[in-house]
């Protein structure tokens, strides 16, 4: 063979061998950054989602909100999402996880339904009866600890009052319709109105994105990690929607190589699957 063919020849092999080597190289990588962002065996959503490389996780106060919230137990990875009627809904790059707590048989918990319920359920559990109360759209505060001493909210137009009608008890079963009469009679417009607005560079776990309106919709900061060196916040949020559905863990359209997490440093909107928020929409409780 001349001379100029074995030179040819030594350039392809050595060119071809470059292009396995770097594909070798970059695999494992794309592979390592999935297995840092999603762990498919966790059950909850510390488990379930790490931070990506260079972030770390916001640590909670024992018993907080937000402990409670980032330890939130998760169903199966892979499950679908329900509706209260048990019908499917298709997860057209919507949603990551589903949180392991129930919907009910009626159309009642939506999105800032699930928001209260999420925060109801950490008080009952931390036996904080006085501090369950959210407000109608009409302007009635709805205190639990007057449902628990067996009063019962009687609705005539727009005027509401309790009225005695039951023995007092903080039973678990009491205590849910409590909450369906909350999620009848409260929605984004007065959950907004009762909330605190508060900057986005100072966003915490428990924080919600709420746009008031008939529809509105709002979403909850589930877990936080922090860069760390550049202090970057980063957030995962929940939902629930129209019809009443299970809470779940959002994917993140804007920046799906961090998804499901979300970075405070967004410009312009934020972006969600199914609604779109401003960076005064923040609020807390």
């Amino acid at each position: 063979m001349p001379l100029y063919l074995y030179s040819l020849l030594f350039v392809m092999l050595t060119a071809c061998g470059s292009k396995a080597e770097k594909a070798a190289v970059d695999a494992p990588d794309i592979m390592a950054e999935t297995a840092v962002l999603v762990d498919p065996t966790g059950k909850t959503i510390v488990e379930r989602f790490l931070p990506p490389r260079g972030y770390k996780r916001k640590v909670q106060p024992d018993n907080s909100f937000g402990a409670y919230l980032q330890h939130f137990k998760l169903k199966p990875h892979g499950v679908k999402v329900h509706y209260y009627n048990g019908a499917v809904k298709p997860n057209d790059g919507i949603y990551d996880a589903v949180l392991d707590i129930d919907v009910g048989n009626r159309d009642l918990q939506q999105c800032a339904d699930a928001v209260m319920r999420l925060r109801a359920e950490y008080l009952y559990g931390q036996e904080r009866y006085d501090a369950i109360h959210f407000n109608f759209t009409s302007g009635f505060r709805a205190d639990y600890s007057k449902w628990r001493q067996g009063y019962r909210v009687q609705v005539k137009g727009n005027d509401c009052s309790w009225v005695k009608k039951a023995a007092p008890s903080t039973a678990s079963a009491s205590f849910k319709d409590y909450l369906h009469v909350v999620f009848t009679y409260a929605g984004t417009l007065s959950l907004e109105k009762e909330m605190k607005a508060v900057s986005i560079n100072d966003i915490q776990i428990g924080d919600v994105f709420i746009k008031g309106g008939s529809p509105g919709h709002a979403v909850i900061v589930m877990d936080m990690a922090v860069h760390d060196q550049t202090g970057e916040k980063l957030f995962l949020l929940a939902q629930s929607y129209m019809p009443a559905q299970e809470i779940q863990i959002l994917k993140n359209p804007m920046n799906p190589s961090i998804s499901p997490w979300y970075s405070a440093n967004f410009s312009g909107p934020l972006l969600t699957p199914e609604w779109t928020f401003q960076r005064n929409h923040l609020k807390r409780f």
